[in-house]
């Protein structure tokens, strides 16, 4: 299959076109996310993000639905209510930047067009620009506290609430020059990101808390069949969608090609938060959970080693919140 940009526009307004005839309660629908740019393609593969509008809460909230080995669509579902009132969501670091740019669908009632053009006012001034992403940095800060306090070995949702933290940390740089980052693309988008506002440094610091700073490409492709074991233990319905069969490839084959790429470390950020993902599904006795162990400890984030990164990371903090403090200065917010 030959996938061009028109292409997946086609294979959305097709998709949409068919939900929206079997469905009376959607208002309307729009396409988001990677494919409305040029750079959609990782490993050969890509997801079509379509989002529903409904008049109320439907379920599920999320579906994938395979189209060939190498595409799937990724489909939600949200309620009407949730882009009320739609001036508040030019605040909203995830919700906001995806209206901002979304292409939409269908909208006869225009329902998608009040809140775009809501969204879309003052959307790039440094005040909203530093609403969206001062919040980030005081999530990660409240995330930090909590694990600073626990003083507990690092367990699962330790685990998960560290590279949470490290989300939100990284997205609070990104949001000042644009969207916030995706799963994939999550380490290479911030090293962009942080020079972006003269911060360069930025990148090697959460390649350090990722327990990367002397990762070989080497080690990373070792570790690859143990993630694939993984994914293949996992039940044919997981619990956690986004671990769902049909994107084992869209997970696999752009992990084989950032590791081969010039910065084979950026696939630390995909390889762990899916792998973590799997452990929580499948047990820390699993085989999913016991490589997962495996890979852990060789990046220091487990035993004591781990409350050295938590250490770490509070000194990644302090520079996230100067940049901001310094950006707000430049721009005049």
């Amino acid at each position: 299959m030959r996938i061009t940009s028109e292409t997946l526009r086609e294979i959305a307004r097709e998709a949409v076109e068919q939900r929206v005839r079997a469905d009376p309660t959607i208002l309307a629908a729009y396409q988001c996310g990677a494919t409305l740019g040029d750079d959609f393609l990782l490993g050969g593969t890509l997801d079509i993000d379509l989002v529903f509008i409904h008049i109320d809460q439907v379920t599920p909230v999320r579906e994938i639905v395979r189209l060939t080995d190498e595409v799937h669509l990724d489909i939600a579902h949200q309620p009407q209510k949730q882009y009320e009132p739609p001036r508040a969501l030019r605040l909203h670091a995830w919700l906001g930047p995806t209206i901002y740019t979304c292409k939409p669908l269908y909208d006869q009632r225009h329902t998608l067009d009040f809140i775009q053009a809501s969204v879309r006012g003052m959307f790039n001034s440094p005040q909203t620009v530093l609403g969206r992403a001062r919040p980030q940095a005081e999530h990660a800060r409240q995330m930090w506290f909590e694990l600073n306090e626990a003083k507990t070995e690092a367990g699962l949702d330790q685990i998960r609430l560290y590279l949470k933290a490290l989300e939100h940390a990284a997205n609070a740089i990104a949001l000042l020059s644009g969207e916030p980052l995706t799963e994939r693309r999550f380490v290479l988008k911030f090293k962009q990101r942080a020079a972006a506002i003269g911060r360069p440094g930025l990148a090697a610091g959460l390649i350090g808390l990722l327990g990367g700073a002397d990762l070989q490409r080497e080690t990373l492709q070792a570790w690859l069949p143990l993630w694939e074991q993984a994914y293949h233990s996992l039940p044919e319905a997981p619990r956690a969608i986004s671990l769902h069969a049909v994107r084992k490839a869209y997970y696999g084959r752009a992990l084989q090609a950032l590791m081969e790429g010039e910065e084979p470390r950026a696939a630390l950020w995909p390889l762990l938060s899916t792998w973590q993902e799997m452990a929580r599904e499948m047990g820390a006795d699993s085989a999913a959970g016991q490589g997962w162990q495996e890979v852990i400890s060789q990046l220091g984030l487990s035993g004591s080693d781990f409350s050295q990164r938590v250490e770490a990371f509070d000194a990644f903090l302090d520079q996230v919140e100067e940049a901001l403090e310094e950006w707000a200065e430049r721009s005049g917010a």
